[in-house]
């Protein structure tokens, strides 16, 4: 495997990974507020919209089928 490619994997679950914890962060700061429905629905489409291009890129750094 290029290094390039181990890198770009890494950097992608990096990138899952931040996603993860910026919803946590987000949702967190709002469990005990009366924000908390109003930001919830917010933060999870901010985190399926991140971990959607996570997935493009990963689909696309995938070799082709021999």
């Amino acid at each position: 495997m290029p290094e390039s490619t181990q890198a770009d994997r890494e950097a992608l679950a990096i990138e899952e990974a931040d996603a993860w914890f910026e919803y946590l962060e987000a949702v967190r700061a709002h469990t005990r507020s009366r924000r908390y429905d109003e930001v919830e629905p917010w933060a999870w489409a901010r985190l399926t919209q991140r971990l959607r291009l996570v997935e493009v890129e990963r689909d696309r750094l995938r070799p082709a089928a021999a």
